[in-house]
């Protein structure tokens, strides 16, 4: 008897002794270590054995491995409009990692019903106290719109000085409303803070059974006064953890200014998109943006080509076959990175 084991990414999820001798790139490529094992005996006495195991092993059975990498793409497509592009195959496509066509195309498909992970990070600093409970209540119908029972989830997040999970990932719109309801108004911004806390504490550490799509929507004024960690290190830990970064300007002024310029590069190299309304009814109108853009995208898994364990940053580029006119957003790139990867990591 042969036992398979089969990971995958987004992040892996593994059980018993195997998911702590697991050891993975960063979420977006990973080295997965796996070993199957057989007697000659009697295949039914196989036993599978952890390609990291330690102790001495059974010299009556072979142990073959392997190293997989693989990276795992979200992009979206929409017309000089605006308008989101559906239906377009594997073809219409031309992919470039480290300036390089992959050496295999794993797999390619449009998705609309992905599962979701939201998390919702608003700036509860008082440079927000006069639109807060409009912002609130835009969140809240956002949250009733999007999250679907028992197939997607969200969190909830209100930063300032300091940050505060009001409401951990949960499919019960309830809860998230009423962590939203929750949130306090304080001093000062830690926008990157915000960023790189849910991506390193919520979504690496987040278990999941089948691909989703991860995403952070970001409703702040972009002023970060307090962070301890920069805004390029959000960027970092929000590309390993496959999280796309939907930025909501709360600066209703018509200067773009110097937060508005970190929330449209933190969007621009994670893949997702930068809002900035210019009044307070189009913050709700942002929000819907977001819900459908989610439900409009293409996802595509391969092997980069001449790939090396070697902490250096590829970049990834998406171009449009035969068809002008068409905008691709996606992230930027990603750092082959070993990380090791405990239970639920």
């Amino acid at each position: 008897m042969m036992r398979a084991v089969y990971f995958m990414l987004m992040p892996m999820v593994a059980t018993g002794s195997a998911s702590s001798q697991m050891k993975a790139l960063t979420a977006e490529v990973f080295v997965d270590k796996f070993a199957y094992s057989t007697t000659a005996a009697s295949d039914q006495n196989a036993q599978f054995q952890d390609a990291g195991a330690t102790g001495k092993p059974d010299e009556s059975l072979l142990t073959l491995s392997a190293t997989v990498s693989e990276v795992h793409l979200v992009f979206t497509v929409t017309d000089k409009h605006g308008r989101y592009i559906r239906g377009l195959k594997q073809d219409d496509f031309k992919i470039l990692d480290d300036r390089k066509p992959p050496k295999e195309i794993l797999s390619f498909h449009s998705e609309t019903d992905l599962p979701l992970q939201v998390g919702l990070l608003i700036d509860t600093s008082q440079s927000v106290s006069d639109r807060f409970k409009f912002e609130q209540e835009a969140a809240i119908e956002f949250l009733s719109q999007t999250i679907r029972p028992k197939y997607d989830q969200s969190f909830v997040i209100g930063f300032n000085l300091k940050l505060e999970v009001t409401q951990d990932f949960t499919a019960d719109r309830d809860k998230l409303v009423a962590g939203i309801h929750m949130l306090q108004l304080g001093n000062l911004t830690a926008v990157y803070d915000a960023v790189y806390y849910a991506c390193q504490d919520k979504f690496l550490k987040q278990a999941q059974a089948a691909p989703v799509r991860r995403a952070i929507i970001l409703l702040s004024d972009g002023n970060d006064n307090s962070s301890n960690v920069t805004r390029e290190r959000a960027i970092e830990m929000s590309q390993r953890a496959e999280v796309a970064v939907y930025t909501i300007s709360t600066n209703l002024t018509s200067s773009s200014g110097k937060g508005r310029k970190n929330l449209e590069r933190i969007a621009d190299a994670t893949g997702g998109r930068s809002y900035t309304p210019r009044q307070i009814t189009e913050v709700a109108e942002a929000f819907a943006s977001i819900q459908e853009e989610l439900r409009s995208q293409y996802t595509v898994s391969y092997k980069p080509e001449a790939f090396k364990l070697d902490d250096r940053y590829r970049t990834i580029e998406v171009q449009a076959h035969n068809q002008k006119g068409l905008r691709i957003r996606s992230r930027k790139g990603y750092r082959t990175r070993e990380r090791n990867y405990g239970p639920n990591q």
